[in-house]
């Protein structure tokens, strides 16, 4: 396997910029996971690796070679669609060895090679099946197995399980993250869902708009978002938010009325926008402790959580204003006044007026 580096890279079509000079390393056998809202770039970014798409200026280099002016046979990668892309007219092993046979390695060569890679991804019992007698998750390892046939050096995930159901995404991210653990490629994987995101990655990226907002790992980017919009991107439900001022003393106002302390101080009178994650609520114990009160608009029991909406009196009647997710079976109803507050002082975080964060660890 290798490594991949893009310095200052950029994409354009006609006047408008798409990629907005992106740098960035990713290390030999890491699972780097590209996310972002639809239009940040993130697949076009993935096909500029490839060598799919033609670059406007920058550099990309595999390892200690440049290849940004390469065809994209000529780069030793694989990459794997959102379509699986099979020939319904072979079976499995056919489908797997087919860039063997293309590459012209013999047939004992291919036999034992397909086997390999069909004994890592559990497709043994199926080689003599054709993809139209294939589940939705069988017919994408296939995809995969193909990918992995010629030993590339960087593997490309581009929403690989986007066509799948819900229940099927949650094993073949299991899967693929087995995979990786197993194999120890380089994997390079775009998705817009920050689920699969969290879950499977080594080191993150978020895009918008063509530019790298913030790159780390999932827990670094939940815990200390570098803005407001990494913040209310990474995390499920999202982070709520809403704003507020400081009083004469650099204390946060709370809509409670409650007046908090937080080590790093504010300026006096300064404005600011709160974010609090919904489960990093809890039930206030009583009155003074609360640092938000409002009416249920809705609660939805799920055994191990309860989600919790409410309407905090931030804007309209009956909007909702807060999420709220409580571990476990609570009696919350429709209607009910409910008062919340906040157990840690790392569970708050604050954004300036250019939504940056702003560091209250001090």
């Amino acid at each position: 396997m290798a490594s991949v580096s893009l310095s200052n890279v950029t994409k354009t079509f006609g006047t408008a910029n798409i990629i907005k000079g992106v740098d960035l390393s990713v290390g030999d056998g890491e699972l780097v996971v590209f996310v972002g809202p639809s239009g940040c770039g993130k697949s076009t970014l993935l096909r500029m690796i490839s060598g799919l798409e033609e670059i406007s200026g920058g550099e990309i280099h595999l390892g200690d070679r440049r290849v940004d002016h390469l065809p994209a046979s000529d780069r030793d990668i694989a990459m794997v669609f959102q379509s699986y892309a099979l020939y319904p007219h072979m079976t499995v092993a056919e489908n797997i060895g087919f860039p063997l046979k293309m590459a012209g390695k013999s047939k004992r060569e291919i036999a034992d090679k397909t086997r390999e890679i069909g004994d890592v991804l559990q497709l043994l019992p199926l080689f003599d099946r054709t993809p139209k007698q294939l589940s939705g998750g069988q017919r994408q390892r296939v995809a995969i197995g193909r990918a992995l046939a010629r030993d590339p050096k960087i593997i490309l995930l581009d929403e690989p399980l986007s066509n799948l159901d819900a229940a099927l995404r949650v094993d073949m991210r299991m899967e693929l993250a087995r995979l990786h653990r197993e194999l120890g490629a380089t994997m390079i994987y775009v998705t817009h869902d920050q689920v699969e995101a969290m879950t499977m990655a080594d080191r993150i990226v978020v895009l918008r708009d063509g530019v790298v907002e913030q790159v780390g790992s999932p827990l670094d980017l939940y815990r200390h978002p570098v803005n407001q919009f990494v913040a209310g991107f990474i995390g499920s439900p999202k982070m709520n938010f809403w704003s507020a001022r400081s009083d004469a003393d650099g204390r946060l106002v709370l809509p409670a009325g409650m007046a908090l302390s937080l080590p790093g101080a504010l300026d006096p009178d300064q404005a600011v926008t709160v974010g609090v994650r919904p489960e990093h609520f809890v039930l206030a114990t009583d009155d003074a402790s609360a640092v938000l009160r409002g009416n249920v608009l809705s609660v939805e029991h799920l055994g191990s959580d309860t989600f919790v909406q409410l309407d905090c009196g931030f804007g309209d009647p009956g909007q909702i204003d807060i999420n709220v997710r409580l571990a476990g079976i609570v009696p919350v109803r429709i209607g009910d006044g409910v008062s919340l507050s906040v157990a840690a002082v790392e569970n708050w975080h604050l954004f300036d007026a250019d939504g940056v964060r702003l560091d209250i660890s001090k």
